[in-house]
């Protein structure tokens, strides 16, 4: 595929770009440009790149710019996404079908099941969210953040809520939701935590109290009763505690084709030749 760096078209400078993996062009704009000289720059450049053969084109515009959005959506780019410092837009060129792929779709919620010695869980009530003033016990929850591991961020969550440190040990379950946040979808992992401490310090902004409580006292709790998703919660922690489940544990593995690690989660108990990780 030809470069497309930087080239002139008679006399108007095709726009910077770089090839992505796909046999599309990433556009990535930083300086400040006048708007009409931009809207030539952009015309000129899809007509270069359709003789290229050039597929998708991705312009980044950083929010300083925005005043050239509806330059680009005059040549028939889409909004892709938008983060706090920029917006994403997209061309196809082809007179087919796109083969664009949709923004991400899901957003990623942990949940912990940390028990102490004294077979006390760990539980919250939370000062905002619909089960506020219900005098609703729950398990810590939050979300992920952007390139975290799930490992790393349900230990961050429990230290945030409760002040308790703990190491991870596995995940147990997970559910999948639709429309949870903003017509997303939503994907929570239940984990297994071991607590390393046991003084809890709440979170002021957002635990109304947290506490231990024994696990016979929560499971009689008539709102954890009336909770579907509460009961299975504990049934399959009390089901680990018991050794008559194996939960999912993280293995790191490394990309054959990109300098990249992650983390695979597997049920190493039932596997012939389980490769551990240090966490």
């Amino acid at each position: 595929m030809a470069s497309t760096d930087s080239s002139n078209r008679g006399n108007i400078e095709v726009l910077k770009a770089v090839n992505d993996d796909h046999g599309g062009v990433i556009v990535e704009l930083k300086a400040p440009m006048d708007p009409g000289a931009f809207s030539m720059c952009l015309k000129a450049s899809l007509l270069e790149w359709r003789n290229q053969g050039i597929k998708g084109v991705w312009i980044k515009l950083p929010i300083e710019l925005a005043g050239l959005v509806q330059h680009i959506v005059e040549e028939g780019f889409w909004y892709h996404h938008a983060e706090p410092s920029y917006l994403m837009l997209v061309h196809w060129i082809p007179a087919t079908e796109h083969t664009i792929p949709v923004n991400a779709t899901h957003r990623v919620g942990v949940g912990a099941f940390v028990v102490n010695d004294r077979k006390e869980i760990l539980v919250v009530q939370e000062k905002s969210g619909t089960s506020r003033g219900l005098g609703f016990w729950k398990i810590p929850t939050g979300v992920i953040n952007q390139g975290e591991d799930i490992f790393a961020g349900v230990v961050r969550e429990v230290k945030e809520e409760t002040g308790i440190d703990t190491e991870f040990v596995e995940v147990l379950a997970f559910r999948q939701s639709h429309s949870s946040f903003f017509e997303k979808s939503d994907l929570f992992f239940l984990c297994m935590l071991h607590p390393l401490s046991f003084d809890i310090q709440k979170q002021e902004s957002e635990i109304e109290v947290a506490q231990w409580m024994p696990i016979e006292k929560y499971a009689a709790e008539p709102l954890v009763q009336r909770h579907e998703f509460s009961k299975h919660v504990l049934a399959v922690g009390l089901a680990k505690l018991e050794n008559t489940y194996a939960g999912f544990s993280p293995v790191c593995v490394q990309s054959s084709f990109v300098d990249q690690q992650s983390y695979i989660y597997l049920n190493g108990r039932d596997l012939e030749h389980p490769q551990a990780t240090s966490l």
